[in-house]
């Protein structure tokens, strides 16, 4: 039996990158899996097909998960359609980078509604359900620089750090009913974002790095299982910095 056997995971903005990595991590463990992303495309397909193929049961839903209405009924029909939901996980985010005298309100609002507020709609839907199940296990996908800023980057850096403090406030209240909620801060991962920037720049990041290498999508998906199962079971209102040592 694997860690989260006969657990539902659902992890929004999956169809690919770390969301991916953690879906796959999940599933391999036993988890059944229903993912979110904004659209459903070959792409998502495509990773249905493969979390499906390591013998679970999975389903991606097209969902906008900043828009309030449209996540209390993908939850409703998650609920539906696999019995439970015992984790969930807040990975759904974008960049809109500027700095803060050029940064236009639009772009301040967007990282906003999909980083953080998203969490809070996903939360505000499931937290019922977890309640009844009397447990679970919410994980909000942060990053080092909503713990350390970073300029450049007020708006993502804010919405992460929200993500931090919103963990750490559902901790606090849902604990006497047996949920747990925490954040993962990934530092700099490798994934196709990150290998298009140039090599100056990603120089750069490597030496602010004790281990001297880029983290692996694999290293978030492993700190997500132990998060997600029975290993992390007094593990509540803390965030974890996955970043090779650079923020020590």
């Amino acid at each position: 039996m694997g860690l989260l056997t006969g657990k539902t995971a659902l992890i929004t903005g999956a169809a690919r990158g770390i969301g991916k990595a953690i879906a796959l991590k999940f599933a391999a463990e036993g988890a059944n899996v229903a993912f979110t992303d904004l659209v459903i495309d070959e792409n998502g397909k495509a990773t249905e097909e493969e979390i499906a193929a390591l013998g679970v049961k999975a389903k991606g839903y097209a969902s906008n998960a900043a828009n309030f209405a449209e996540t209390e009924a993908v939850v409703a029909k998650v609920k539906e359609d696999f019995g439970s939901v015992d984790i969930l996980v807040n990975n759904a985010g974008i960049t809109k980078d500027g700095l803060m005298l050029r940064m236009s309100e639009a772009q301040w609002d967007a990282v906003i509604a999909v980083n953080l507020k998203s969490a809070f709609n996903f939360i505000h839907a499931c937290v019922p359900i977890m309640m009844r199940q009397r447990g679970g296990s919410i994980i909000n996908m942060a990053s080092v620089v909503g713990v350390h800023g970073n300029a450049g980057q007020a708006n993502y850096a804010a919405s992460k750090a929200g993500l931090i403090a919103l963990a750490k406030s559902v901790a606090k209240e849902m604990g006497p009913k047996g949920i747990r909620a925490n954040a993962i801060a990934p530092g700099f991962i490798e994934t196709a974002m990150t290998a298009a920037l140039p090599d100056n720049v990603r120089q750069e990041w490597m030496k602010q790095i004790p281990l001297r290498r880029g983290g692996q999508t694999e290293d978030i998906a492993n700190t997500a299982l132990y998060l997600a199962s029975d290993l992390s079971s007094y593990v509540s209102g803390q965030v974890i910095q996955v970043d090779g040592g650079m923020n020590t």
